[in-house]
């Protein structure tokens, strides 16, 4: 069996002395896990987290681990590095993307949605960038958020409440008897974190430790 696609390189972890396991999103296959021979000797298209590249997955039976052959384009990553609050964001969407997605299941427009904002990342709104991402990631979780009109009268302004019931927003005036249970609009790292706590409740796994962080370090 053998798999072809673009994708973005989101762990290593040692295998022996030579290899790695590896976890690869793909554009067509979406998450993908196997061994990469040599990665940790490799000194020509050495494999580093956050490169985009042509990667390949080939296993004699659909079962099995699997072994990659990766080619890198670019790394999305580098040019954040030097940022601690931009590097949360690059280890928290690479942690949930590899607990919370299924291996093997097309997630094309999430991918599309993962590379647009690690490109954009640097810019100044980064945290509007990233709380963005969530929403999708939580879009494709089947918790897709609706901000376009009121859940109690259906009315297009004054959203200033969003309902973590139904993830619908809540015009001012038909808030006013649940305040105490609404969340206050704009969506940000809190509200997106009650949502993907419930996600992870849903698929019995914790929600990852670099998800937690992230909000200490950037507030």
């Amino acid at each position: 069996m053998k798999l072809e696609s673009v994708g973005l390189l989101l762990s290593l972890y040692p295998l022996g002395e030579r290899d790695c396991i590896a976890r690869v999103f793909t554009c067509d296959f979406g998450v993908l896990c196997g061994v990469m021979k040599g990665a940790q000797v490799s000194r020509k298209n050495k494999p580093l987290l956050g490169q985009v590249g042509l990667v390949s997955w080939n296993a004699r039976l659909d079962s099995q681990l699997g072994v990659f052959h990766w080619e890198a384009e670019r790394n999305l990553v580098a040019p954040l590095m030097l940022d601690r609050k931009l590097l949360s964001c690059v280890t928290s969407c690479f942690s949930l993307i590899s607990t919370l997605l299924p291996e093997r299941e097309q997630y094309k427009d999430l991918y599309a949605a993962t590379i647009r904002m690690l490109t954009s990342l640097s810019l100044e709104d980064y945290y509007k960038i990233y709380v963005n991402w969530e929403v999708a990631l939580l879009r494709e979780l089947g918790y897709a958020l609706d901000l376009t009109a009121c859940s109690g009268c259906g009315k297009h302004y004054d959203l200033d409440y969003l309902s973590p019931r139904t993830g619908r927003a809540v015009c001012k005036e038909c808030a006013i008897p649940y305040l105490n249970r609404l969340y206050k609009l704009p969506v940000n790292l809190q509200i997106t974190h009650a949502f993907l706590e419930r996600a992870c409740v849903q698929q019995g796994v914790q929600l990852p430790d670099a998800r937690k962080k992230i909000e200490e370090i950037i507030y």
